[in-house]
């Protein structure tokens, strides 16, 4: 395996190579939807960070993001976009560019980094939810509009996570404190799944202060197989986290139980 280095990107030339990897990270067909070098570098020299990973002189990873301002009036980091080019995934380069993200922004005094992501999207859910120990209350139904490359054919429904980088909920997941397999009761899933893997037509109310949420365990999959039922857990999973979120639960972990995917969420937990 190569060496990995994450250090910043600086300059026009950086990135330039940043635009060419969002384009092969997210197999796009064209460079409509690509952020911008010039846009970046602003980033970088207006109090934002963008980090890269490098194999050799090759960037193979990047982080972008910039500092941003809560209605409350609260300064936080906003992390717009992070990306691994497809022959570096399952790495964990990922985890090291948040945790290098995380230190910049400690470094500037802040404590609060939000992103968003596609809730359905399982690797994304483990490394936000459960490894780095970022929480969700927040759901945005098709945020961007219409998307292409490997988001195309749903609305681009995200999860809004904040991530409290020096929360003791955080250090606990960041030291691995949390990493057994969760156990998930199955009188506290909303939405139990039958054998035919499609959403189910009614859904429990919650009463207990922890519930868990099923998922697709592999979307893209459905997707290429079977995008109306992929839509259909679009669909319900939109309707069962707006409800949620709107009840006070946030989704506090994420786990992959025996072939099955679950968000775990907990009543009042702010």
């Amino acid at each position: 395996m190569v060496p990995i280095e994450i250090k910043p990107i600086t300059d026009a030339a950086g990135c330039t190579a940043v635009e060419q990897l969002q384009i092969d990270a997210w197999q796009m067909d064209d460079n409509l939807e690509v952020v911008p070098g010039h846009l970046l570098l602003t980033f970088h020299k207006n109090g934002g960070v963008l980090l890269g990973a490098y194999a050799g002189e090759r960037l193979v990873g990047f982080v972008a993001g910039f500092v941003g301002l809560m209605g409350s009036g609260r300064f936080k980091h906003a992390s717009h976009m992070m990306g691994i080019h497809p022959d570096f995934q399952g790495q964990g380069i990922g985890t090291r560019l948040k945790l290098a993200q995380r230190q910049a922004v400690q470094q500037q005094g802040l404590d609060l980094i939000t992103w968003t992501y596609d809730p359905l999207e399982t690797a994304n859910a483990r490394l936000n939810i459960h490894k780095l120990g970022a929480v969700c209350r927040t759901y945005i139904p098709n945020l961007y509009g219409e998307i292409v490359g490997i988001n195309a054919g749903l609305p681009s429904d995200r999860f809004q996570v904040e991530w409290y980088i020096n929360s003791a909920h955080v250090e606990r997941r960041l030291a691995g404190m949390d990493e057994g397999e969760t156990a998930v009761p199955e009188h506290l899933i909303l939405n139990v799944v039958d054998g035919n893997g499609r959403p189910p037509e009614t859904t429990k109310s919650p009463s207990e202060y922890r519930h868990y949420v099923q998922i697709p365990a592999n979307i893209r999959t459905i997707k290429a197989q079977d995008m109306p039922l992929a839509r259909a857990w679009r669909q319900h999973t939109r309707q069962l986290f707006t409800d949620l979120f709107a009840q006070n639960y946030t989704v506090t972990d994420f786990a992959l139980n025996q072939g099955q995917a679950f968000y775990q969420l907990e009543h009042n937990f702010f």
